[in-house]
């Protein structure tokens, strides 16, 4: 009776996303890959026929909402755990439960461990027998990358289902939809403001909501309601601020000016932007416009993003700072980013001819039957460490995506190339034509287990 009053309270005074969170499909916003009429999960949970499942995505994404519509639509027991306060021995409890449940009453087990990336090795050992065997459905909710934070047997008995940030027009709908359930209203620039400062996070969307609710004291939410809602540290000047700022960033690191880069971080940081939104920025452009100019920019940002996880701001700020400097001292190339843009016109005027015979994979028993692999030269079989050979369809072949360019280690990639064309143009023409054939020796060289795909 207690409970049932503690609940009815809650859904009455708990936090704006907890009386807001969605109870069935349909009212999930975004994820439509995943939850739309006919999508793999919606049919799984709707046949309640899901399998061990592991939900990857960033924070505010509907993991736990998700968990929570199965909870509500499986005829299964719904047992959750949190891998922050659970151990080893609540763990074996909970198997030990869905063990007796199953023998006595015939039902299944659902167990839902929210931060499961939190589980220590030995815990999640304990749950491998259980997830095998059927006697748990596990479904693990993380924001790390589960294969380097669950176990491989664990991970490989799992369905990963990943999860994206919300688009805008996503976050809009959950702030129209809070507005309306709390028949407040709210100007133009003030949504546009929640949308903005949420970044595809849809529990802080409402948490800045909620408290400029408060602010508003019932009235209609303003910008300054919202720049108060997050502790003054709102400074963008103008609706489009937000892509403004980020844009001055990263134009700023394109052409080379630390200090203009440094003034604009600074900004997006006092303003209160979120650290691994201007983390993700820096990633994309290590490889957009840095590339193989200097292929440790992409080492320096990858490692920035992970000390914002790791650490954490405030100090966190240095690793960006870094990073930053980095990136706007590093040589600039493109090259990368128009090479790809070539293949994929390849790809979409219609180049998808089958994997060559040579390439296909020849490891599983039947393969070679088929003739997979058959003519493949092994490189390491060569004393060069190359040879010559097709690695594409022959539509696509000769089609010249990648060129080095004249910045930074470019240079020196563009050397090696041109040793290996001129050690192709003095190559008798015998061994030229043996280019998807030949299949070379077994050497000392190959590696073990005959992995020479």
């Amino acid at each position: 009776m207690f409970s049932a009053a503690a609940d009815e309270r809650l859904s009455r005074r708990g936090p704006l996303a907890a009386r807001l969170r969605p109870r069935t499909l349909d009212e999930v916003v975004g994820q439509q890959h995943l939850v739309a009429p006919g999508a793999p999960l919606r049919v799984l949970v709707e046949q309640d026929r899901l399998t061990s499942a592991i939900l990857w995505g960033p924070p505010g994404t509907g993991k736990t909402t998700l968990a929570l519509v199965v909870a509500a639509t499986t005829a299964k027991a719904f047992v959750p755990l949190s891998a922050v306060s659970a151990g080893v021995a609540d763990v074996r409890q909970a198997v030990e439960d869905a063990r007796r449940r199953l023998g006595e009453h015939g039902q299944g087990t659902i167990l839902f461990v929210d931060e499961v990336h939190r589980f220590n090795r030995a815990q999640q050992d304990v749950l491998l027998p259980a997830v095998e065997d059927g006697l748990v459905v596990l479904i693990g909710a993380t924001t790390e990358n589960p294969f380097f934070a669950v176990n491989a047997p664990l991970l490989s008995r799992s369905t990963l289902w990943r999860l994206e940030p919300l688009s805008d027009d996503d976050i809009g709908r959950v702030v129209d939809r809070a507005l309306s359930a709390e028949g407040a209203g709210a100007d133009a620039a003030a949504r546009r403001l929640l949308v903005a400062v949420a970044d595809g996070d849809a529990r802080a969307a409402l948490g800045t909501l909620e408290v400029a609710l408060a602010l508003a004291e019932g009235g209609t939410i303003t910008e300054a309601h919202v720049e108060r809602a997050r502790a003054g540290r709102l400074v963008h000047q103008g609706d489009d601020a937000h892509y403004d700022q980020v844009s001055a960033l990263i134009k700023s690191v394109r052409g080379s000016d630390p200090d203009a880069g440094l003034y604009w971080l600074a900004r997006m940081l006092a303003g209160g932007e979120d650290a691994r939104f201007i983390a993700r920025r820096l990633v994309i452009l290590a490889s957009e416009d840095v590339g193989m100019a200097d292929p440790m920019a992409l080492v320096v940002a990858d490692a920035a993003a992970r000390a914002v996880e790791f650490v954490g701001l405030p100090e966190a700020q240095l690793n960006l700072a870094q990073a930053v400097v980095y990136l706007a001292s590093a040589p600039k190339s493109n090259r990368v980013t128009v090479a790809l843009g070539r293949a994929k016109e390849d790809v979409e005027r219609g180049r998808r001819a089958e994997v060559p015979v040579h390439l296909r994979d020849a490891h599983y028993q039947g393969a070679k039957m088929l003739g997979h692999g058959k003519g493949y030269r092994y490189p390491h079989d060569d004393p060069r460490g190359w040879v010559e050979q097709s690695y594409r369809p022959p539509d696509a072949e000769g089609h010249v995506y990648y060129e080095p360019g004249d910045h930074g280690a470019e240079p020196r990639i563009a050397e090696r190339f041109d040793a290996f064309r001129r050690q192709i143009e003095q190559e008798p023409a015998h061994d030229r034509d043996r280019g998807t054939g030949g299949g070379g020796r077994r050497g000392a060289s190959d590696p073990p287990g005959g992995a020479r795909a």
